[in-house]
């Protein structure tokens, strides 16, 4: 996998979902994927795909934090978001340095 996208407005917030009192923030393969995904969901209509790079993960979810943040990488977006895997953090640090 060389990139994985997440899904960022103007302002830079990123599309996170609720799930269970946690923030789950759905990532994707490709862009393509990305923009499946938003044209599934209303809520993301404002958001578009952004390249995740190490800066911006350690702002979703700082080093040593996050137990309220869950990163989601999601199986088939033009299905469901709900459908895919957890990533933990470090593992996904490893794949953005990797594609550096």
């Amino acid at each position: 996998m060389s990139a994985v996208y997440a899904m960022q407005r103007a302002n830079g917030d990123v599309f996170a979902l609720d799930h269970k009192g946690q923030f789950r923030i759905p990532l994707f393969h490709t862009s393509r994927d990305a923009m499946t995904a938003r044209s599934r969901n209303l809520d993301m209509l404002l958001f578009k795909p952004v390249m995740l790079n190490a800066g911006l993960l350690l702002e979703l979810v700082p080093r040593g934090e996050g137990n309220d943040v869950e990163l989601w990488l999601v199986k088939d977006p033009s299905i469901s978001l709900k459908h895919g895997r957890v990533v933990e953090h470090e593992q996904l640090l490893s794949l953005l340095e990797h594609a550096t």
